[in-house]
């Protein structure tokens, strides 16, 4: 017999500390997505499960969270996909839980900020006129522009885990799409963050990063072209190029 509801087990965590798993039936004809299992709980079964989402359309990426043990966005996560009734639910880990599925993302900005994640022009921006950007020239860019900020990447990252200091994959991944924009001259700044002992020379190159994106930004290829990069900066320097 085919069952009727999917079984949500989310890991809770309240003000004190103490963790523990609570389990929910979901019945299956009222939801498609995981968030709509979610949504579901806090509406009809429990409101005091805490769960943090805003789009719905894997744009904001407020919804990440682990879910049967990998990190995705729950709510372009279709609960039928999952080969399985049985969905457990957890927040994401290497980050601080605020309450239950909700994560303090306070550190994952931090980081990002640390890699100069805007234009720099060595004019101070006192151009005379626009400044003009062919399609091709976009294109240079275009894959890593489209990170949502939903700290995936950052979960599934082995580094991370160990090393708080790394600067991590989505940092990185916003370090390239700046320096490869024809509009920027901030490059030689931000090579000299990353090139430091927590930049591209913590990679190991698992890939972890790249699989978990949702956007398919290839945070772990960025980091190889930011390596090379990065040499050819230090050379430069040796050889005052610049």
């Amino acid at each position: 017999m085919t069952r009727t509801e999917y079984e949500f087990s989310v890991k809770r965590k309240d003000d004190r500390g103490n963790v523990r798993y609570s389990r929910y039936m979901v019945p299956k004809d009222r939801i498609s997505t995981v968030l709509e299992g979610l949504i579901y709980i806090t509406e009809n079964l429990d409101q005091t499960l805490s769960v943090r989402y805003s789009c719905r359309m894997e744009i904001c990426g407020s919804c990440g969270m682990e879910i049967n043990g990998k990190p995705k966005m729950a709510c372009s996560t279709i609960a039928s996909k999952l080969g399985t009734d049985k969905i457990r639910i957890e927040p994401l880990k290497h980050y601080d839980v605020v309450k239950d599925l909700v994560v303090d993302i306070d550190p994952f900005f931090e980081k990002y900020r640390e890699g100069l994640p805007y234009i720099i022009r060595d004019d101070d921006g006192n151009y005379a006129s626009e400044l003009k950007q062919t399609p091709e020239e976009f294109k240079e860019y275009e894959k890593y522009s489209m990170c949502i900020k939903c700290g995936l990447c950052l979960d599934a990252c082995p580094i991370v885990g160990t090393d708080p200091d790394y600067i991590g994959p989505a940092a990185m991944a916003g370090v390239l799409r700046y320096n490869l924009d024809s509009r920027d001259q901030g490059s030689k700044y931000r090579l000299e963050i990353i090139n430091g002992e927590e930049g591209t020379s913590r990679c190991h190159f698992v890939g972890e990063c790249s699989e978990a994106c949702p956007k398919g930004v290839d945070p772990s290829f960025a980091i190889q072209l930011l390596r090379s990069q990065g040499l050819k900066h230090e050379i430069g320097k040796i050889f005052r190029r610049e």
